[in-house]
C-alpha cells in the first residue's frame, strides 16, 4: 500500500492500525483520523508488509496482541530485530490483564486498554508517543556520527564522564586514535575508499571496545577518540582495524597513530586527558618505527614546557628573543667553491630555558597556527638585515622558510612584497623555501599559491627534498625554480654505495633538465662534497663549511673578512 499526497494537501503524520477486529479498526480510526492518516491491517503479517513499505512515513503503530497468523508479541519481535523499523513506536491494544507488562517488556512505548475510552485521552497518549519518539530520535541522530555510527564528541564526553561518576575506581584510558596523511587517501582511492576506511576503523574500535566498558568516538574526519577501562596492548587494536582494511583493499597502505593516556587522573578534566593522549599521538609524526605512544610524566613535564613556550611567544617577539642565524650556501660548479647566497634561520634564547632549538617549538607552532606570526617575525627581520647590508655596499640574496599555514593566506606575497619595498629591495633579495612535505597536501590549492608568488617574481626553493615518499611526483608537477636536495640519505657509509649513487645522479640529472638549480643542503664531510662535484651539483650548504651563525659572526666570517682584498669585495654574488 502507498501513501500519496495531493497538492495543497497539509502533510500530517501516519498511523497503521492493526486489528483483526473490523469494530475495533473502525472505531480506533474514527477517534484518530481527524488529526492522522489512518492505515489499516487485518493481522500480523499485513502489518508487516505495510510497515515495510511505508517505514519512511509512519509515526506509530497501533498494535492488537491476539490476532491469527502472526500475534502482536510475534509482530514486534520481528520489527525490532529490524534495524531500519525498530525505531517506530509501537501502542499495544490489549483487553487482557497482565499483558501490559510482557508489552513493554517487548518494546513496546505504550498500550491502550480494550474498550477504549475517552477518545482525547487517547489521542493525547498517542501524541506523546510519537513527541517522544521523535525527541528520542533527534537526539540519536544528533548523538551518532552518521558516516560511523560512533558518538559525536559532545555526547562522548558527557558518556565518558557518566561512566567516571558511576564507577570511580575504574581505571580507564583515554586514547586517540589518527591516520597519517588521510588526504592522500581520498586524493588517490577517491572519497568513496576513503569513506569506506573511516567506517572499517570506526568497526575495528567497536570490535575492540566490545566486553569492557568503553566508548568510541569519531572526533572529527580522520581522528578518533576511546575511552575505556585500562588495557596493556594496544597493538591489537592496530591489527584488528588493519585486518579491516585490508578486507577493503590489500593496495590500501594506511598507517595509523594511536596516543594513550593510561590510568588516566580522574581529577583531570576529560578534554585535558586526551590533550595529553593528542601529545603522545603527536610524538609519532614521521616515525615508521611504531604505532603506539604512551603518555607518561616525562611527556607530561614537556608538554607543560610545550605550553609556557606557546605562551611565552609574543613576548618573544616583542623582546626580539627570537634571533636570525646566517648559513651559507657556496657555489661549488668551479674549483674553488665561493658563497654566493645565505639561508636565514631562527634561534630562541629563552630567558629561563636558554637556547631553545628549532625543533622543539617550530612544529609545535606549525601544529597550532602560531607559525605564521613567528614566520612574520623571520621575513621581516630577514628583510631588514639584508637592508642593512645593502647601504653599506654588499649584495647577498637570503632564503627564508614559508610554512604550510603561510601558503593559504592568499595576501602572502603582496605582504612580503610590502616588507621588501620599505626597504628598498626586490624580490630578487629575498628566496622563499617551501618543504617538501607541504606539497603531500592540497596540491591543486599549493600549486595556485606558488604560481601567485612566482608571478610576484619570487624564486621559490624546494626544502628538504628527498626527506618525504612523494619526493619524484613533488618534483615534476610542483613550479620551483631552486631543489634543495637533503643529504641525510647519503651517510659516510653509503658515499660508495652504487645505487644510492645512482639516486643522486638521477635526481641531479632530472633538475638539470628541468631547468632547476639544485642545491645540497646537509653537507658535512670532504667526501660528500667530493662526490657532489663529480655530479655537477650547483651549490652546496652544510657544516663541512659552516654551521648556522649569528649575524656577527656571519659578518666577521663572510662580509668584513680581515684581508685588504675581501674587504674591498662589495658583493658575494
Amino acid at each position: 500500500m502507498e501513501m500519496n499526497f495531493n497538492e495543497g494537501e497539509q502533510i500530517r503524520r501516519f498511523l497503521l492500525i492493526v486489528d483483526d477486529e473490523y469494530i475495533n479498526r473502525e472505531i480506533l480510526g474514527a477517534m484518530l483520523d481527524d488529526e492522522y492518516n489512518v492505515l489499516y491491517a487485518v493481522n500480523g503479517r499485513e502489518a508487516i508488509d505495510i510497515v515495510r513499505e511505508n517505514k519512511s512515513m509512519l509515526s506509530c503503530i497501533l498494535l492488537d496482541l491476539m490476532m491469527p497468523e502472526m500475534d502482536g508479541f510475534e509482530v514486534m519481535e520481528q520489527l525490532h530485530s529490524d534495524d531500519s523499523l525498530k525505531s517506530i513506536p509501537i501502542i499495544v491494544l490489549t483487553s487482557e490483564q497482565g499483558a501490559e507488562v510482557r508489552s513493554l517488556k517487548s518494546g513496546a512505548a505504550d498500550f491502550l486498554t480494550k474498550p477504549y475510552g475517552d477518545p482525547e485521552v487517547i489521542k493525547a497518549r498517542v501524541n506523546r508517543t510519537i513527541e517522544l519518539s521523535e525527541t528520542r530520535q533527534f537526539i540519536s541522530s544528533a548523538e551518532r556520527d552518521e558516516l560511523t555510527g560512533l558518538y559525536t564528541k559532545p555526547f562522548f564526553y558527557e558518556y565518558a564522564e557518566i561512566i567516571d561518576r558511576y564507577h570511580q575506581d575504574l581505571k580507564t584510558d583515554a586514547v586517540i586514535l589518527n591516520v597519517e596523511h588521510f588526504h592522500l587517501v581520498n586524493e588517490i582511492h577517491g572519497r568513496a575508499i576513503g569513506d569506506r576506511v573511516l567506517v572499517a576503523i570506526a568497526e575495528g574500535i567497536k570490535s575492540f571496545i566490545s566486553g569492557f566498558e568503553g566508548l568510541g568516538c569519531r572526533y572529527e574526519a580522520d581522528t578518533f577518540f576511546i575511552y575505556l577501562t585500562h588495557q596493556d596492548d594496544y597493538e591489537k587494536l592496530v591489527t584488528v582495524i588493519e585486518d579491516r582494511i585490508r578486507d577493503i583493499s590489500v593496495s590500501l597502505h594506511v598507517r595509523l597513530r594511536i596516543g594513550v593516556y593510561p590510568r588516566v587522573e580522574h581529577d583531570i578534566e576529560m578534554e585535558e586527558r586526551f590533550s595529553c593522549a593528542r601529545y603522545a599521538c603527536n610524538t609519532l609524526r614521521g616515525n615508521y618505527s611504531r604505532s603506539v605512544a604512551m603518555y607518561d610524566i616525562t611527556l607530561r613535564e614537556r608538554s607543560i614546557f610545550m605550553e609556557h613556550l606557546v605562551s611565552d611567544i609574543q613576548d618573544a617577539i616583542d623582546q626580539k628573543q627570537f634571533l636570525i642565524y646566517f648559513q651559507p650556501k657556496y657555489d661549488i660548479s668551479g674549483k674553488d667553491p665561493y658563497i654566493t647566497s645565505a639561508e636565514a634561520l631562527v634561534r630562541w634564547r629563552h630567558p629561563e630555558y636558554g637556547m631553545v632549538k628549532p625543533g622543539t617549538f617550530l612544529n609545535m607552532f606549525e601544529e597550532n597556527g602560531l607559525i605564521s606570526i613567528l614566520d612574520q617575525y623571520v621575513h621581516r627581520e630577514t628583510i631588514r638585515q639584508i637592508a642593512i647590508w645593502r647601504k653599506q655596499g654588499i649584495t647577498i640574496p637570503i632564503s627564508v622558510n614559508v610554512s604550510r599555514v603561510d601558503l593559504y593566506d592568499e595576501n602572502l606575497g603582496d605582504r612580503i612584497c610590502d616588507m621588501l619595498e620599505a626597504e628598498g629591495l626586490t624580490t630578487d633579495d629575498l628566496y622563499l623555501e617551501i618543504t617538501e612535505s607541504a606539497y603531500s597536501n592540497d596540491a591543486k590549492q599549493l600549486i595556485e599559491a606558488i604560481d601567485r608568488l612566482r608571478e610576484d617574481g619570487f624564486k621559490i626553493e624546494m626544502d628538504d627534498f628527498g626527506s618525504g615518499y612523494s619526493s619524484l611526483h613533488s618534483l615534476t608537477t610542483m613550479p620551483v625554480d631552486i631543489l634543495k636536495l637533503d643529504m641525510k640519505f647519503l651517510s659516510d657509509d653509503k658515499i660508495d654505495d652504487k645505487h644510492t649513487n645512482s639516486i643522486l645522479n638521477f635526481i641531479i640529472s632530472l633538475a638539470r633538465w628541468m631547468s632547476l638549480h639544485v642545491v645540497a643542503e646537509g653537507v658535512e664531510t670532504k667526501e660528500q662534497l667530493e662526490l657532489l662535484s663529480s655530479l655537477e651539483c650547483d651549490y652546496a650548504q652544510g657544516y663541512y663549511f659552516a654551521k648556522p651563525l649569528p649575524v656577527e659572526e656571519f659578518e666577521k666570517k663572510y662580509l668584513y673578512p680581515e684581508t685588504t682584498e675581501s674587504r674591498d669585495r662589495k658583493s658575494v654574488v
